[in-house]
């Protein structure tokens, strides 16, 4: 049987993917999927860029408010949810339109989750800080507790390894000790053309420093003050986001508002740095700039037949 088409418009965050894949959507007929790890939970809207309401009028958006905050969700989640709206579209005579910045979502939707893998950045950096913070005899005993045959062979002293385990359990949803007997590549799920939006670094990165500026004028800390009085806590895995983990520990006193719209433009950018990284070990990504427009509709159009 032939494989659906889907188009794929990955890159890192700021560079204008909603954009893109808005003005996509609207050439081809599609309907657009996200593939953001944040973008999929309700009253998170500020601190996720999700797509605003004009452009979700020009082009209907899936996978968008679709968790509360203190849902856990995983890649596996993430690829049952997606391959329903694939379907739906598919079905509607629509073209899919997977657009997003969270790698290993993408990922996993066209090779599915088994295979050798690269570790999604943004729970690596949090592994990390909780090692800083709590030490390494604490993230062994998390390694004990949900996968004891693993951590039975690892040292707590190997913090590598403790950390790799732990990033593949939180975004497969999976134990490292099952995902290891699962080590071939699966086929392709999808009949996909992957394009990766780029730019000079210097302009993305003055484009996240004003998107940062534009949250906080839109109202980024209110936000966070309505999510926690929601109860929703800010040791949540989506409340330890960009952002919403910046203006919590702001709201805690821990820094002052300058030093925290400092230290958010820069984690910011550090996380493009490593989307960068991640997208430029996949294969057949062809790298267009946003403004490339006429090239990606031709590259489109001879891909669709």
């Amino acid at each position: 049987m032939m494989k659906t088409k889907i188009v794929v418009i990955a890159g890192p965050t700021g560079i204008g993917k909603t954009g893109f894949a808005v003005r996509a959507a609207e050439r081809f007929d599609g309907e657009i999927v996200g593939a953001g790890s944040m973008q999929i939970y309700r009253y998170m809207n500020i601190g996720t860029a999700k797509p605003d309401k004009e452009e979700q009028a020009l082009a209907k958006h899936h996978l968008i408010d679709i968790a509360d905050p203190d849902e856990p969700f995983d890649a596996a989640a993430y690829i049952r949810e997606a391959d329903r709206a694939i379907q739906d579209i598919t079905e509607r005579g629509k073209i899919p339109i997977v657009a997003g910045g969270t790698g290993l979502y993408i990922r996993a939707l066209v090779h599915g989750l088994y295979g050798r893998r690269s570790p999604d950045p943004a729970v690596m950096e949090r592994l990390e800080r909780e090692l800083d913070t709590r030490g390494a005899e604490w993230l062994h005993g998390r390694l004990a507790e949900i996968d004891p045959q693993l951590a039975e062979t690892i040292h707590p002293n190997d913090t590598f390894r403790v950390t790799r385990a732990l990033e593949v359990f939180e975004s497969t949803g999976t134990v490292k000790s099952n995902f290891l007997k699962n080590h071939n590549f699966e086929d392709l799920r999808y009949d996909c053309m992957k394009i990766g939006l780029c730019m000079d670094r210097g302009l993305l990165y003055e484009r996240i420093n004003r998107r940062v500026d534009e949250m906080i004028a839109s109202g980024l800390t209110d936000e966070v003050k309505n999510l926690l009085k929601m109860g929703y806590s800010g040791d949540l895995k989506s409340m330890q986001s960009i952002g919403y983990r910046h203006i919590n520990e702001y709201l805690e006193g821990k820094n002052d508002f300058e030093e925290t719209v400092r230290t958010l433009k820069r984690d910011t950018r550090r996380f493009a740095k490593r989307q960068f990284t991640w997208f430029s070990k996949e294969k057949s990504l062809l790298w267009l700039s946003p403004s490339e427009l006429e090239d990606a509709w031709k590259r489109i159009d001879e891909f669709l037949g």
